[in-house]
């Protein structure tokens, strides 16, 4: 099964940008995690702070992908690109949408996800360990659905 993890914008920053909220983990951390954690999987990681950039890989998935684990980061609450593009693909590459944090403990305006209804599920809160539940429930879904 190949999986593809995306990261939006400034995930590039995880470990040093406000470690209370993220932790102190790095995104080359939350790879390792997911690659020791899921040694049967072929999983592809990329990170942009590009929304033009994800929406293409997003919309490139169907050809080489089963799933996609995507945090969208800040574009979760502004991008119907994104969201479009994830609805696009959704009934042959389902996507589980990703947060560190809580995003409904956090600003108002992080409670409302314009990606999350285009995706199978959303985890968050759980830091890294979120990435592990989230390719655990999409690969159980793939499977159930194939």
């Amino acid at each position: 099964m190949k999986i593809l993890v995306l990261n939006g914008p400034n995930l590039h920053l995880l470990g040093q940008r406000e470690p209370e909220i993220y932790g102190k983990e790095t995104l080359h951390d939350i790879e390792t995690l997911l690659i020791s954690s899921f040694s049967d999987q072929d999983i592809l990681f990329k990170q942009s702070n590009s929304e033009a950039e994800l929406i293409t890989w997003i919309g490139d998935a169907p050809a080489e992908y089963d799933g996609i684990i995507i945090n969208p980061a800040a574009f979760t609450h502004t991008s119907l690109g994104i969201y479009d593009a994830l609805k696009a693909i959704s009934s042959t590459v389902p996507a589980v949408e990703i947060h560190l944090s809580n995003t409904h403990q956090r600003e108002e305006i992080r409670h409302k996800s314009l990606t999350a209804s285009a995706c199978i599920g959303q985890i968050m809160g759980f830091r890294s360990y979120g990435y592990v539940l989230g390719l655990k429930a999409l690969v159980n879904y793939i499977e159930s659905n194939r």
